[in-house]
């Protein structure tokens, strides 16, 4: 995704929102698990997001989205954000997230989604990160809903 920040997506100092940001994370990422799921997807969770540099208003924010690993129902995706100076060209990495979507059906029930087909060892090897990832927020979800019962 590509757009163009522009004063209303800012804040008083003239760069864009954290919120904004937050809010284009998440599109980029749910529409990269319904093009591999074909299915209804629903935000779970957000993993590590980190604000690293401001975006000016004028310059373009890239948002790349990838489907890093798929469960049963759930898959992780990586999005990575970068701005772009229009007159330049000049790029930089100003965040990154990671975030979990599960597919649903018409009446918000969780569905199967297909495998996540990893060809390479790079490819391998971040899906081992996701589970990871994965194993531990469910820990800290589970030591959570102990200490509220």
């Amino acid at each position: 995704m590509v757009q163009v920040v522009l004063p209303n997506d800012a804040n008083p100092l003239g760069y864009i929102l954290g919120g904004t940001v937050m809010h284009l994370i998440d599109i980029a990422g749910a529409i990269a698990c319904f093009r591999h799921a074909r299915q209804r997807v629903v935000t779970a969770a957000v993993d590590g997001l980190q604000f690293l540099h401001p975006i000016k208003v004028g310059d373009l924010i890239i948002l790349k989205a990838e489907v890093t690993a798929t469960f049963r129902t759930s898959m992780e995706v990586e999005v990575r954000v970068m701005s772009e100076k229009t007159l330049t060209g000049e790029r930089m990495l100003t965040s990154h997230a990671y975030l979990t979507f599960v597919a649903i059906d018409a009446d918000g029930r969780r569905v199967e989604v297909p495998d996540l087909v990893l060809e390479t060892d790079a490819e391998r090897r971040r899906a081992e990160q996701a589970r990871v990832r994965r194993d531990a927020r469910l820990a800290a979800k589970t030591s959570l809903a102990a200490t509220e019962s």
